[in-house]
């Protein structure tokens, strides 16, 4: 198995040279373009060369300038009980963060829609972190309906909140972005009040 080149000698400095060109790239796509290797290369003012022992291909290139959210919840540290509280701070979060990553989001999505076996299925956005988000903002349904109801709640509300949705509010249907953010909250809320009033009528 073979060593990524910046985990080889002076590795403070190759860090620095990857993180410049992650940088770069980011700067470049918050600009409306989807660099190159060059591109981003010239950008931070070292040669094609160096770059492409960071980084291969501009694949590669895009997928490290992914914003890495790893948080296991969006709910703060002192979360609300009520779920339709709780779903609303993971929605306004969620979609705070779609916004102000969406240029790097948007190229994530445009390789999630070309795949590449060699990513082995590990793209970010196929991750599903904002599935373990909305399940963390549902929690207090679990036990109250069936758990195939409770996932397919979950689904939904992933499907009506995001990149994805998004870039169809605003490019297809042509809202502004707070309109579609407001469009996602509305979205979120009404399936779940779809699920607790069909839950209502069956008790």
């Amino acid at each position: 198995m073979s060593i990524p080149y910046e985990l080889t000698g002076r590795k403070s400095q190759k860090a620095r040279t990857r993180n410049a060109l992650i940088a770069a790239t980011r700067d470049l796509l918050a600009q409306g373009l989807t660099p190159t290797v060059e591109q981003a290369a010239a950008a931070v003012s070292i040669s094609r060369t160096t770059a492409y022992r960071y980084f291969p291909n501009q694949r590669a290139l895009l997928v490290a300038a992914h914003p890495e959210i790893e948080m296991r919840s969006l709910l703060g540290p002192n979360p609300p009980t009520d779920v339709e509280a709780r779903l609303e701070a993971v929605v306004g979060e969620f979609a705070r963060l779609t916004v102000e990553t969406e240029p790097e989001l948007r190229a994530m999505l445009r390789l999630s829609l070309d795949p590449d076996p060699a990513d082995g299925g590990d793209l970010a956005l196929r991750k599903g972190r904002g599935i373990v988000w909305f399940e963390d903002a549902l929690a207090p349904l679990r036990g109250r309906i069936p758990e195939a109801g409770f996932r397919r709640l979950v689904l939904a509300i992933r499907s009506a909140v995001g990149i994805e949705a998004l870039v169809w509010l605003t490019d297809i249907a042509g809202l502004s972005r707070e309109e579609a953010v407001e469009v996602m909250h509305w979205s979120a809320q009404a399936l779940l009040r779809a699920v607790l009033d069909q839950g209502a009528t069956e008790t």
